[in-house]
């Protein structure tokens, strides 16, 4: 096999599925040997190419799936909701909670929500998918005195946001934001449904009622490279200044 041989069947895939919907399954690596008249080795590696271009992804025991990502944008004039925020995107959002329960924050935990150690707080568990695809897994503490019955809401409600707008009478903003690239943990990733330990999207925040202040939620969430490409906005947009070498000065509008 040459270099570019696995390159150039990766690159005709990769135009053939341009137009496809995601999940629809890629052909077998026996089919991709057939067609194009390779080994098994050429074959998964173009796989493999697709794979890194974030283009597909591996399902274990199922197969290989054409992917698509969204913009996930993280601002402070966007509501702190995945439903809301992969709605806009142009997707379809679903979350699962996988456990919900009260408990005692830790001081990590509590210092971020700014209460004391010990304090009563809801812990959920979620998964959320894109289209039907996993995409992310969290971790989120939900002060207990801000929405004490949030079991019944999410019972009828997806969306955390909604329930605490709904049922907890606040609106929350996103104060806090703190985002990386790393390899998740061996559990993480298992939720996550990964065949090989690549990095993601890790993803915290702290958010808080707008009117009072009051800090309400933390969570931590982990999410698929081939799912979102997350996209921080922050500050004004950059045609309000013009930049010299020697000086900053704002541009006013004329």
């Amino acid at each position: 096999m040459t270099e570019s041989r696995y390159r150039d069947i990766a690159d005709v895939l990769e135009r053939e599925i341009a137009d496809l919907p995601p999940g629809t399954r890629l052909d077998s690596e026996h089919a991709l040997m057939k067609r194009f008249g390779v080994g098994r080795s050429a074959a998964r590696s173009a796989v493999q190419e697709l794979e890194r271009r974030l283009r597909v992804r591996r399902i274990q025991g199922s197969g290989t799936f054409v992917s698509e990502r969204i913009d996930y944008v993280i601002s402070r004039d966007r509501r702190p909701s995945w439903h809301r925020t992969v709605r806009e995107a142009g997707g379809v959002p679903r979350t699962v909670v996988l456990d919900h329960r009260v408990a005692p924050l830790e001081p990590d935990c509590a210092s971020l929500l700014e209460v004391p150690v010990g304090t009563p707080a809801h812990r959920l568990v979620r998964s959320s998918y894109i289209d039907d695809m996993i995409a992310a897994f969290s971790f989120e503490w939900i002060t207990h005195d801000a929405i004490p019955d949030l079991s019944v809401g999410m019972r009828v409600e997806e969306s955390l946001d909604e329930v605490l707008r709904q049922m907890g009478h606040v609106h929350s903003v996103r104060s806090w934001c703190r985002t990386a690239s790393d390899i998740p943990p061996a559990d993480v990733q298992a939720r996550l449904e990964l065949t090989t330990a690549v990095p993601v999207w890790v993803v915290e925040s702290v958010n808080r009622d707008i009117d009072s202040g009051v800090a309400l939620t933390y969570s931590k969430s982990w999410m698929r490279g081939d799912s979102v490409r997350v996209v921080m906005e922050i500050g004004e947009p950059a045609a309000r200044f013009s930049v010299t070498p020697n000086e900053t000065k704002e541009v006013v509008p004329q």
